[in-house]
């Protein structure tokens, strides 16, 4: 294989002594790898992060396993190989968020939890768009307890306050806390060393994310090449209908053609439904799909249709996106 990019990763080690690294980009006919070598001796046995076609895939796995190793000491002779600034670096909000995870009160945290797992259930919103775990780690670490204090919680803006923010001091306020507000103290008391770490952690999380996403990508296209249905895709990939229909509306938007598989996701409408689909998408607009919903089925409250709401639009997504690549056909 032709070495294409090579770097060398060192980190302290016992009794003084240097434990050094090799990471390398290698290619040959059109097939890329990833190596990673430990120890001086670069014949050694090396860890393969990627080997294979995509370039996409390569990058996003290399930088994957830099942030990895890095978390866990070393540091490279080159830096800058990462897609953004030094992680070093960071902001006094990620400061916090790092403070909040490693110095959270399990007890507060648990009750906060509580408290947006019944939110949740009573207004039928995804826990997350409440609050995520990141700011109730924050709120357990920090404890504030009137407004002002609460304001300076990363992600907690005025929205969140005016809806939930006396509730959340209401079990604050039964809390004990060691330190104070303003949090400007955060930036001399926490670990160097620590928020390095987790600042690497971080990195390697979102890197896992997309590499997750691309294999995702890759079972979506090739299952639905081969006869598949959402069915199985989402089944196998454990992704709700909404998450697997989001995926599948990115993918026609990146220009790959999933007709077949929408074909065989429809074959049970009837095509004068299909039609009525059509004609609403062409006088309302395909921006939001109420409208379409509401004239073709007359309602969109679920206790006036025949069948659940969330399967109609699934159908109407489906349609949609059939509609739109009509038009860019036409464009054309």
């Amino acid at each position: 294989m032709q070495i294409v990019f090579m770097n060398t990763f060192e980190k302290p080690g016992d009794d003084h002594h240097i434990v050094s690294a090799q990471l390398s980009i290698c290619e040959r006919q059109g097939i890329w790898a990833v190596l990673w070598v430990e120890g001086e001796e670069a014949s050694g046995n090396p860890q393969t992060w990627f080997e294979g076609t995509s370039w996409e895939e390569m990058i996003i796995a290399f930088r994957h396993g830099i942030a990895r190793v890095m978390g866990e000491g070393y540091t490279p002779l080159i830096d800058g190989m990462l897609d953004d600034r030094r992680t070093s670096s960071g902001s006094f909000g990620m400061m916090l968020q790092c403070y909040g995870e490693l110095h959270a009160n399990q007890e507060l945290f648990q009750a906060l939890r509580e408290w947006r797992r019944s939110k949740a259930v009573a207004e039928k919103r995804s826990a997350y768009l409440i609050a995520t775990n990141r700011i109730l780690w924050m709120i357990s670490a920090f404890v504030p307890k009137t407004a002002e204090e609460l304001a300076q919680i990363p992600g907690w803006g005025s929205s969140k306050h005016a809806s939930y923010g006396l509730e959340v001091l209401e079990i604050t306020n039964e809390a004990n806390r060691e330190t104070d507000f303003p949090l400007q103290w955060v930036e001399e008391k926490l670990d160097y060393s620590a928020y390095t770490q987790w600042l690497y952690k971080q990195k390697e999380t979102k890197y896992k994310a997309q590499m997750d996403r691309q294999q995702a990508k890759k079972h979506i296209l090739t299952t639905a090449q081969d006869g598949g249905t959402l069915e199985q895709i989402g089944a196998e990939l454990e992704l709700s209908r909404r998450e697997l229909m989001d995926r599948i509306e990115q993918l026609e938007l990146e220009g790959y053609n999933l007709d077949s598989l929408i074909t065989r996701a429809l074959i049970e409408v009837p095509e004068d439904e299909q039609q009525l689909v059509w004609e609403a998408l062409t006088q309302v607009g395909d921006k939001y799909l109420k409208p379409v919903l509401q004239q073709v089925y007359g309602s969109s409250e679920a206790s006036q249709l025949n069948r659940p709401v969330d399967v109609l639009y699934e159908r109407l997504r489906l349609i949609r996106l059939r509609y739109r690549r009509s038009l860019t056909i036409k464009a054309v």
